[in-house]
């Protein structure tokens, strides 16, 4: 039974520490919207898309009256865009106007994003998925809401070197056509490693082939809970620090449940799963780096950085499983520098480097996420921060991901500005000796020893 102190308590994380469910998200199939005429298949997405989330921000708000609870960002996945086109379309023009079928289709039911217009391409490239990566850069710059991911490698197969040479070229290509706008298409393009069927945040979201029809899943977020929670803590060992956080991670999950249920029950749609990632945000006060000098360290990025990083990311996961039987998506830390203020500062104050934030992905969700380099870095370089980033995915079995943003135009010293939700970041220098020969080599790297496991 929930007591009237725990009520009281849930009422000043949500009033005072910044707790919020971060996203409902509405996965779609649109596997039997496939037709091999381009003007159909685009009907038929939008109004499959249309029927399915007309009620979804409704609803969102509701929930947020009913119970009081913040509910941030309601959005839509689909279906792999390369998969449902791959019929219909013959160039990446046509990729082009179903992505804007799916912005038309996001701005009529009023949701935030719409994910999905992703290729899986970990151990190669079909036609259809190399026409809908190479439209990538138009598709971003002519929608507002569409977000889009490619996944190039995975454990299970390896990395796809081919295409990640080909996405260093994207992501110059797109920070291009969006240079009007500080390069902001870049933010919602993401290159992966071992990308999860059912994650409910963007801007890598998309709906996987293994899932059902429709699905409801739920992001939770509460770093200022847990910093605050840690606040009262200050100075006791190591055993005192994982408990809080657990015990704090399994309150914020539950809320979180709560949502999805109520949600799931409202539209008649399945209820997914919980994703437990402690998401950050550019207002002060929720920020995951503010929890590792809550921890103990000075900045993030000094000595200790991710070891105090691996504690929490666990802790939290231990906290979220007992909470939900249904635990999935990315679940864990983000560590984005334009998101998270903390981040930000730990730049700012020279803590924290491109390298070290590399080595904090060994241990927490996602990657290396919303990064602002320079708009000059080379094609190749990119490709070779993807490589890495993949690498640690592929060997140690998890999510890894790179959201890069090479800001055309702009250098080291320099801050951009992208506002709302995606905060605002300094340029972050990079290693500047090449990896040219690296990249141009082609092929696949192969999978790890312990991918064998048939």
């Amino acid at each position: 039974m929930i007591n009237i102190f725990e009520v009281a308590e849930t009422n000043e994380m949500i009033e005072k520490e910044n707790l919020d469910v971060r996203t409902i998200t509405l996965g779609i199939s649109l596997l039997d919207c496939i037709d091999a005429d381009l003007g159909r298949l685009n009907e038929k997405i939008y109004h499959k898309i249309y029927e399915a989330a007309k009620d979804l921000v409704r609803t969102g708000e509701y929930i947020s009256a009913e119970f009081g609870i913040p509910v941030v960002n309601k959005r839509i996945s689909v279906t792999p865009i390369a998969l449902v086109g791959g019929a219909a379309c013959k160039s990446p023009e046509d990729f082009v106007s179903i992505a804007q079928i799916l912005d038309k289709a996001a701005h009529e039911v009023g949701v935030n994003f719409i994910g999905g217009y992703s290729a899986l391409v970990s151990k190669g490239m079909t036609a259809a998925d190399e026409m809908l990566i190479r439209s990538i850069p138009r598709a971003l710059s002519v929608t507002e809401r569409v977000c889009s991911s490619v996944n190039v490698g995975s454990t299970k197969t390896g990395i796809n070197m081919d295409a990640v040479k080909l996405m260093g070229e994207v992501i110059l290509q797109t920070a291009q056509a969006t240079v009007d706008q500080d390069s902001l298409g870049c933010a919602k393009l993401v290159v992966f490693c071992n990308a999860p069927d059912d994650n409910p945040f963007m801007a890598g979201a998309f709906h996987g082939v293994t899932e059902a029809d429709k699905v409801i899943n739920v992001g939770v977020s509460g770093p200022g809970v847990v910093k605050t929670a840690l606040e009262k803590v200050r100075g006791e060992n190591f055993e005192v620090l994982c408990e809080t956080i657990k015990k704090t991670a399994f309150k914020v999950t539950r809320v979180g449940q709560l949502v999805a249920k109520e949600a799931s029950k409202i539209m008649g749609v399945p209820f997914g799963i919980v994703d437990l990632s402690l998401a950050p945000t550019p207002a002060v006060g929720d920020s995951v780096a503010e929890i590792l000098c809550e921890i103990g360290l000075e900045h993030a990025g000094a000595p200790g950085t991710t070891a105090a990083l691996a504690l929490l990311n666990d802790q939290v996961k231990k906290g979220g499983v007992m909470a939900s039987s249904y635990v999935g998506g990315l679940s864990g830390a983000f560590i984005p520098v334009s998101e998270d203020q903390g981040m930000i500062d730990a730049v700012t104050a020279g803590a924290l480097t491109l390298e070290k934030l590399e080595a904090m992905t060994c241990v927490c969700s996602v990657g290396l996420d919303m990064i602002a380099i320079p708009g000059n870095t080379k094609a190749a370089t990119v490709s070779g921060i993807i490589a890495d980033e993949m690498a640690i995915g592929m060997v140690n079995q998890k999510t890894t991901a790179v959201r890069l943003i090479p800001v055309i135009g702009k250098d080291v010293g320099e801050t951009v500005e992208f506002g709302g939700l995606l905060g605002h970041a300094p340029i972050m220098p990079v290693n500047g000796f090449s990896c040219d020969g690296f990249i141009a080599r082609g092929g696949r790297i192969p999978a790890p020893i312990h991918s064998f496991k048939n």
